[in-house]
């Protein structure tokens, strides 16, 4: 993760393929309920206005962060869901009723999964990636988008040429957990 950005513009084509590539992810049912919305020039700092006021930035950790030049909101389309699920081979699963039958809410897994994508793509591209959350300012988020009801934003993905700033968090020193894999039931690990 990126948290230091050049400047300098991302041309157009590269947004365009990546986002291209990003957006066939897994689809539950193939629903393709994921959508982008990318951000440049004034709305990038319009939106950092907006999720991180002036006042705090004296002390943010990250201030090259704040010179990404292209923000992607990859949103999550409810609606995209329940009309799929209401079609004649899916009606049967009672999914496309209502929101609250799924289990696991797959706008999110399957936005996730586009976003992964993305964040791959830009790597793979030379570009420096971060993926954000909105966390209490994502209803305002969402406002300053003109995202429709039903529609949800993951968080943010800034993207840009990776600054000499750029730095680990704290987050980045814990040692990654070995133990994760587990075989045939919970807490049956193989022996190494």
């Amino acid at each position: 993760m990126t948290r230091d950005f050049l400047s300098g513009p991302i041309p157009t084509d590269v947004i365009s393929e990546m986002l291209e590539l990003a957006r066939r992810a897994p689809s539950a049912g193939n629903s393709q309920g994921t959508e982008f919305v990318v951000l440049e020039g004034e709305r990038v700092a319009e939106l950092w206005d907006l999720t991180l006021p002036a006042e705090k930035r004296d002390v943010f950790a990250w201030p090259g962060l704040l010179r990404a030049p292209v923000v992607v909101v990859p949103v999550a389309n409810t609606e995209r869901y329940l009309a799929r699920y209401s079609e004649s081979d899916k009606a049967q699963t009672d999914l496309g009723k209502d929101l609250n039958n799924w289990a696991v809410p797959y706008w999110y897994v399957d936005c996730a999964f586009a976003t992964q994508n993305l964040l791959l793509l830009a790597t793979n591209r030379g570009l420096g990636a971060l993926f954000f959350g909105f966390f209490e300012r994502t209803q305002a988020v969402s406002e300053f988008l003109g995202l429709p009801e039903g529609v949800y934003p993951l968080g943010g993905v800034a993207l840009g040429w990776q600054g000499s700033g750029d730095r680990p968090s704290q987050s980045a020193k814990l040692p990654r957990r070995h133990q994760v894999v587990h075989w045939n039931r919970w807490g049956k690990y193989l022996q190494s």
